[in-house]
């Protein structure tokens, strides 16, 4: 959640996708692609999950400069030169491993194209340190960023919130990005409907 629009303010101080082609990998449900639409010229959502591709185009079906199709990042269904700006929210690409969705990348995206990555950053935070807890075995921080930051990538740390309306919606996405022990101590220990967030924004320009 961002609901103070932190991450898009972020993106948009590195590249504007108005008037642009907008891909979104990894869409899920298409939350973020009606945003996208408001001012880009024409927004493609990838998704792997069937049942989620059916969602994102009903989310979007008034839209008709959106399209959703199924597909994974290491082999989008674009061509070469196609996108302008690429969007990847908590999907795939999170350091070793994705590279041959950051191949991908290099093929469709137009040159003075941009990509963004968002991911957690577990050095910052309080969500920080339930990630920490929550995955002790991903690699660590200066690990991920080595991995980025050679392959041509900037790091904009961003910070973010949850809020939510109620008690309950907070415990119920607590228990679904944890495991029931992990999610049991951090809702012993935490009160309230909100949870300060700190992100990774990795971009590059191509």
């Amino acid at each position: 959640m961002d609901p103070d629009g932190a991450l898009e303010k972020a993106m948009l101080g590195i590249a504007d996708w108005s008037r642009r082609t907008v891909l979104d990998v990894g869409c899920g449900t298409g939350f973020h692609l009606p945003r996208f639409a408001e001012t880009a010229a024409s927004v493609i959502g990838v998704e792997p999950h069937p049942d989620l591709v059916a969602l994102a185009r009903r989310r979007t079906r008034s839209l008709d400069h959106v399209v959703v199709s199924q597909g994974v990042a290491q082999a989008l269904p674009l061509p070469d030169a196609s996108v302008d700006v690429v969007h990847a929210r908590w999907a795939y690409f999170f350091g070793r491993g994705c590279e041959p969705g950051l191949a991908e990348l290099d093929r469709v995206v137009r040159r003075a194209g941009t990509a963004f990555v968002v991911d957690n950053d577990p050095t910052r935070s309080t969500f920080g340190g339930w990630f920490r807890r929550g995955y002790p075995d991903l690699d660590p921080p200066a690990v991920v960023e080595r991995f980025w930051s050679t392959r041509g990538w900037t790091r904009t740390p961003v910070d973010v919130r949850w809020s939510f309306s109620s008690r309950a919606d907070l415990e119920s996405v607590v228990r679904i990005e944890f495991t029931p022990g992990v999610a049991d101590a951090i809702l012993a220990e935490h009160d309230g409907t909100e949870v300060d967030y700190a992100v990774n924004l990795w971009s590059k320009g191509f």
